[in-house]
């Protein structure tokens, strides 16, 4: 098992996390918290943003080294989750598919 999985199973396991009706096993944390958890522990960068609604941002977080990636749910309220995770990461050029 990879470092950030060992990491991500270590924060699913002890950090509080919210109840939605079909993601039981979302990890949440303060943003500020989970960046540095993400940027400094794992050496995740964040790859990407976009605007869900006009309280919600999602992140694409990945770890070059190992090509792991994380979505990662931003609230306006200062929490921030983990709503998903997988491997084998590669970046595109932009273009026709």
């Amino acid at each position: 098992m990879s470092k950030l999985s060992l990491v991500t199973l270590a924060t699913l396991l002890t950090l509080p996390s919210l109840a939605f009706a079909n993601m039981k096993d979302v990890s949440c944390d303060d943003s500020a918290r989970l960046r540095s958890m993400l940027s400094e522990t794992i050496g995740a960068e964040r790859q990407g943003v976009g605007l869900r609604d006009p309280e919600t941002i999602l992140e694409i977080w990945v770890t070059e080294r190992n090509g792991e990636w994380l979505i990662v749910q931003n609230y306006a309220n200062g929490t921030s989750c983990i709503v998903a995770m997988g491997g084998y990461w590669e970046n595109t050029q932009a273009g026709p598919v």
